[in-house]
């Protein structure tokens, strides 16, 4: 056993911040990175950098691999797919693994009906997706979403997106129809609420939202994610999803649940809003589907998605014969009762030292998310929760540093979000945790 965090050089190390200066040199200043992190390779958990350091992955490619760098059984699909066909094209030709896939998804979906699913590329083309088919379903123009919501950055997605300096800025003018609801924050409801009467006020806010902003009538689809992922890991209450689902059956709306980041077995079930028993219309499902490979997928009801007209859905690139076969591997593997107890146990043992940390340290104003999609939540005062996003960075920056890979979160950014590969051992677990507290108190005590 023994560490798994190894340090032959300080991180970035010479060959990294060589590389990094190529970077600079050849690559966009608007392509963020959260870190300065230069992969040589990357296996289960753990990452290698050019310069030999080796270090544990919080961060998962934002989501990307809850099974982990590198399964096995994802690569032996690639290799043998590779030996067949690389693409073919689904617009011009059938071939099975895109049945296969779209089969099991149909299956394995919440939902007691006919279901047909429809692959892209990404998380922001599923969601363009599955608002262009409502659209043509319901021949409404209007759209509803959330405040913190993230969906992408197309056009229409990032017209539904929220946080604006940081997506939005210098981008516009953006889609028309779109209209933002508030989303329940449960953390940063006022004071002289109960949860439960918080709950109440943001419901009845929806519905005069109905009146105000947008009529019903004029509404093709409500696109929500069951937990907030940029946003800051923000489930959505129970009682407020059962609300969507309500109007929806009431004026004919059809209800996209996004589960690009929540969903692939991250919270303990395969997708996040299994956990509220609330059935969406639509799905769209990205990330960790295909364990990393461009892939993404928009499940619903059969004759939603058979709505738009010949050649009226599809891509060139949409259903990869690569990137379907590694998408069948892994979500045979994620839809487990062991990945999805694993799932729940990775998330029960982040939680845990999270809650002894925010009783240990007044700087951490709030603990939340579902399974092993967590938050900590940093703020310059407990009571007066005032974001503190120079705290989350200082953390992140120390943290990696000593060889854990962290990214931020949350509408303020002063979130630290925990997507740890779900195949990590205890031992990682617990050793990337105590990188974190030693950076939190570092941090505590050079601002003293």
């Amino acid at each position: 056993m023994g560490t798994q965090i190894k340090k032959v050089s300080e991180i970035p190390g010479p060959k990294s911040k060589e590389m990094l200066a190529r970077r600079a040199a050849a690559l966009p200043a608007g392509l963020g990175k959260s870190t300065e992190v230069v992969v040589e390779k990357a296996e289960g958990a753990l990452v290698w950098d050019v310069d030999g350091n080796q270090l544990i992955d919080f961060a998962g490619g934002i989501g990307m691999v809850n099974l982990g760098h590198r399964p096995q059984a994802v690569v032996d699909a690639i290799k043998d797919q590779m030996d067949k066909y690389l693409h073919t094209g689904a617009l011009v030709t059938t071939f099975e693994p895109y049945l296969e896939f779209a089969e099991l998804l149909n299956k394995i979906t919440p939902g007691d009906f006919p279901k047909k699913t429809l692959l892209a590329c990404s998380g922001s083309e599923a969601v363009e997706n599955a608002v262009q088919i409502a659209r043509y379903y319901t021949k409404r123009p209007a759209v509803i979403c959330f405040e913190g919501a993230y969906h992408g950055r197309t056009l229409l997605t990032l017209s539904l997106t929220s946080k604006y300096a940081l997506f939005k800025k210098g981008f516009g003018s953006y889609a028309q129809d779109i209209y933002r609801f508030h989303s329940p924050n449960v953390y940063r409801k006022p004071d002289n609420f109960t949860e439960e009467e918080y709950i109440d006020f943001c419901i009845e806010r929806f519905d005069q939202n109905l009146i105000s902003h947008v009529d019903p009538s004029s509404v093709a689809a409500i696109i929500i994610e069951p937990v907030q992922g940029e946003g800051g890991f923000i489930p959505v209450p129970k009682r407020f999803l059962e609300k969507i689902r309500k109007v929806c059956d009431e004026h004919g709306i059809v209800f996209i649940a996004d589960e690009v980041q929540a969903g692939a077995g991250r919270t303990g079930k395969f997708l996040s809003i299994e956990h509220s028993g609330v059935i969406p219309d639509m799905v769209t499902m990205a990330k960790s589907i295909g364990s990393g490979l461009p892939i993404s997928a928009v499940t619903g009801r059969a004759e939603m998605m058979d709505a738009p007209h010949l050649g009226g859905v599809g891509g060139t690139y949409s259903g990869s014969p690569i990137a379907v076969v590694a998408a069948l591997a892994t979500v045979k593997e994620i839809n487990t009762p062991e990945f999805l107890a694993q799932s729940v146990h990775v998330g029960d043992a982040i939680k845990t030292r999270l809650d002894t940390m925010a009783d240990k340290f007044s700087c951490i104003g709030d603990v939340r998310g579902i399974g092993a999609m967590l938050v900590v939540e940093f703020v310059k005062d407990k009571k007066t929760k005032e974001p503190d996003m120079d705290f989350a960075m200082a953390v992140i920056k120390k943290s990696v540093a000593n060889g854990l890979i962290l990214i931020r979160a949350g509408l303020y950014t002063n979130c630290i979000r925990f997507l740890p590969p779900i195949v990590i051992t205890d031992e990682q677990l617990h050793e990337g945790l105590d990188v974190i507290e030693n950076a939190i108190q570092e941090v505590l005590n050079e601002r003293k």
